[in-house]
C-alpha cells in the first residue's frame, strides 16, 4: 500500500505511469553501469579518506605541497597546481562522459519519450531548488553564491551505494537514479558556467566555438582517429579555459557533438567513446579529484567545533540531507498528484523516498563549487568540505537503511511467489 492514497480516477481515462520498467536493452545497460560505478564509488571514498588522513597527520605539509605543486606552460596561462589540473582537466573528462550518457538517454534511450523524461527533469528541479533555499535560509544575510554548493548528486557515489544494496530492488529505481544524476550533472555545469563566469575573453570563446564546430565536422565526416580528435578536444579545452568559462564546460559541449544513433556496423560512436573513456573517468579522474579536493585540515576538536557552528557547514548538510530528499520526493509526488499519474504497481512511495534520500549523496560537484565560491584553501572552503563529507555520508546511511528494508521486502515477495509457483506445479 502506498503512503499516499490514490486520487479518484475519471471515468474512461488512462492515467500515466510513473517509474514504469524500461526496455530490456535499457535495463541491461543500466545494470552494467551500476556494476562499473561500484568500483568507482569505492575508490572515491578511499581517496577522500586517505586525503583526510594524510592532511591531518604529521606529514600533512607534504600533502599540501603536492596539492599546490604547479606545472604547465605559463605562456598559455596553464601553469596550474596539481589540484587545479584535477578540477579543470580531469573533471572535463568526467563531464564529457556524463554528457555522452545524457545525450544517449534523451536521444536514443528510454527518456527520448517526453512523458518519461518529465519525471527526472522535474525531480532534478525540485532536488536542486530546495537545497539552495535551505542553504540560503541557513546563511541569511551572507548568502553569496554558496547556494549552489549542495545542489548536485554524485553519480559514482550514489550508484555505488545502490549497487551494494540492490539485489532485489526493481530495475526502474536504478534507471530513475541514473537519469536523475545525469540530468543533475547537466544543470550543475550550467550553474557553474552561468554563476561562476566572470569577465569573458570573447576571442578565446570564439576559438572554442570554432573548435567545437571542427570536432562536430570531423565526426560527421566519419573521422574516428584519436590522434586527430584528441588534439582538437585539447584545443577546445584550452580555449574554454582561457575564455573565463570554467574549463569543464568543454567536456559537455564536445559530448553533445557526438552522434548517438547506431550505425549499420555496430554500436554508435557515443557508446564506443563512453565504453573507452568511462574507466578512466570513473577509476582515475574522479578519485584523483576527490583526493586533492577532500584533504582539509580539521585542527582537532576546536576545528570540528568551528566547522559545525559555521552556517556554511550547516547549510551544506541541511541542503544535502534534507533539501535533496524533500525536493526530489516532493517533485515526484507533486507530478503524480497534479497530472493524475500513478506510481508503477510494482513500486511503493517508500521506494521513491529511499532514492530521494540517496540523491543527497553529493560529492564531486559540491566540492568543486565550494572551491569556486570561497577560493581553494580558505577557511570557508574547508568547512564546505567537512559539510559535504558529513552530508553525503549521512544521506548514504539513511538511504541505505530505507532501501535495505525495501530490498528485504522485495526478496521476501519473490520467495513467496516462487513457493506459490512450485506449489502450483506440484499440484
Amino acid at each position: 500500500m502506498s503512503v499516499f492514497p490514490p486520487r479518484p480516477r475519471r471515468r474512461g481515462s488512462r492515467p500515466a505511469t510513473l517509474l514504469r520498467a524500461g526496455s530490456l536493452w535499457e535495463s541491461r545497460r543500466i545494470g552494467q553501469i551500476l556494476r562499473e560505478e561500484t568500483t568507482s564509488g569505492a575508490l572515491l571514498l578511499v581517496a577522500a579518506f586517505l586525503a583526510l588522513l594524510w592532511r591531518n597527520s604529521q606529514w600533512g605539509e607534504g600533502y599540501q605541497q603536492l596539492h599546490d605543486y604547479a606545472f604547465g606552460p605559463a605562456a598559455l596561462d596553464l601553469r596550474l597546481s596539481v589540484a587545479d589540473w584535477c578540477a579543470d582537466a580531469l573533471l572535463a573528462v568526467f563531464f564529457f562522459v556524463a554528457g555522452l550518457e545524457l545525450k544517449r538517454e534523451f536521444v536514443a534511450g528510454d527518456l527520448s519519450d517526453p512523458r518519461r523524461a518529465a519525471l527526472p527533469v522535474c525531480a532534478v528541479l525540485g532536488g536542486m531548488s530546495t537545497p539552495a533555499v535551505l542553504y540560503a535560509l541557513a546563511n541569511w544575510g551572507s548568502v553569496g553564491k554558496g547556494w549552489a554548493i549542495p545542489t548536485a548528486t554524485d553519480i559514482a557515489f550514489a550508484l555505488a551505494v545502490l549497487a551494494v544494496i540492490n539485489t532485489h530492488l526493481p530495475a526502474a529505481l536504478r534507471t530513475f537514479l541514473l537519469a536523475l544524476a545525469v540530468v543533475d550533472d547537466l544543470v550543475s555545469i550550467v550553474i557553474i558556467v552561468v554563476v561562476f563566469t566572470g569577465s569573458l575573453n570573447w576571442a578565446a570563446l570564439g576559438a572554442a566555438a570554432l573548435g567545437v564546430a571542427l570536432f562536430r565536422f570531423l565526426l560527421r565526416r566519419g573521422v574516428r582517429s584519436w590522434w586527430l580528435l584528441v588534439p582538437v578536444a585539447v584545443l577546445v579545452w584550452t580555449a574554454v579555459h582561457a575564455s573565463g568559462v570554467h574549463a569543464t564546460a568543454a567536456g559537455v559541449a564536445l559530448a553533445f557533438m557526438v552522434p548517438v544513433r547506431k550505425g549499420e556496423h555496430g554500436p554508435c560512436l557515443a557508446e564506443s567513446l563512453q565504453h573507452r573513456l568511462h574507466p578512466f573517468s570513473a577509476l582515475v579522474a574522479v578519485p584523483l579529484f576527490a583526493f586533492f579536493a577532500a584533504g582539509v585540515k580539521i585542527g582537532g576538536l576546536r576545528g570540528f567545533e568551528a566547522a559545525f557552528t559555521d552556517r556554511v557547514t550547516l547549510g551544506v548538510i541541511a541542503g544535502l540531507v534534507v533539501g535533496k530528499c524533500a525536493g526530489v520526493f516532493g517533485a515526484t509526488w507533486s507530478l503524480a498528484r497534479f497530472t493524475r499519474a500513478e506510481l508503477d504497481p510494482s513500486l511503493r512511495w517508500l521506494d521513491v523516498f529511499g532514492v530521494a534520500l540517496l540523491a543527497g549523496v553529493g560529492f564531486t560537484v559540491p566540492l568543486l563549487m565550494g572551491s569556486l565560491v570561497f577560493g581553494a584553501g580558505s577557511v570557508e572552503d574547508g568547512h564546505v568540505k567537512i559539510g559535504v563529507l558529513t552530508g553525503a555520508m549521512t544521506a548514504a546511511l539513511l538511504a541505505g537503511v530505507v532501501l535495505r528494508l525495501r530490498n528485504r521486502a522485495y526478496r521476501l515477495l519473490e520467495e513467496e511467489e516462487a513457493e506459490g509457483t512450485l506449489g502450483e506445479d506440484s499440484g
